[in-house]
Order: C-alpha cells, then sequence, then structure tokens
C-alpha cells in the first residue's frame, strides 16, 4: 500500500488558475480538486505499465512518525478501481 500526501494543494491552485480563484476557493475544495487530478494522472500512468488496482481518497488518516492514527471524521470520499 502507498500513501500519499499532498501539503501544497491550495498553492498549486493559486499557480494554476491565479490568486484570485484560489482566494475564492476553500481549502477543502482545493484539496479535493488536486487530489481528483492527480488520481486521475496516476491511473492513467498505472495502466500504461499494465497495473492494476485501486486508489482511495481518504479524510481524516495521518502519519505521524511511524504510526497511522485516523481521526474520528475518518472517511473514505471516493475510491476509483483500474
Amino acid at each position: 500500500m502507498i500513501l500519499l500526501k499532498i501539503t501544497n494543494a491550495s498553492d498549486v491552485v493559486a499557480s494554476k488558475a491565479g490568486k484570485l480563484f484560489e482566494k475564492m476557493t476553500p481549502e477543502m475544495i482545493d484539496q479535493k480538486l488536486v487530489e481528483s487530478q492527480v488520481i486521475q494522472q496516476m491511473i492513467d500512468q498505472l495502466q500504461l505499465e499494465g497495473l492494476e488496482g485501486q486508489i482511495s481518497s481518504v479524510r481524516g488518516l495521518d502519519v505521524v512518525e511511524d504510526s497511522l492514527t485516523t481521526k474520528s471524521n475518518f472517511k473514505v470520499r471516493s475510491t476509483k478501481i483500474f
């Protein structure tokens, strides 16, 4: 299993869509936009390599040093099978 955490979603949205758009959108929306684009690009590349699997977007999961922690608001937002 691979865990990927994007920490600069607002910066990416600002650089791609402009500062005004970034200021108008909440950080949670920025995170979802960037995650969906990254997931789609990962799926496209993994399929080209012949790999099969699934990618899930989750909320409320964090890695602290060597421990995986879940928060009370843990939720799987979406899962895509490729």
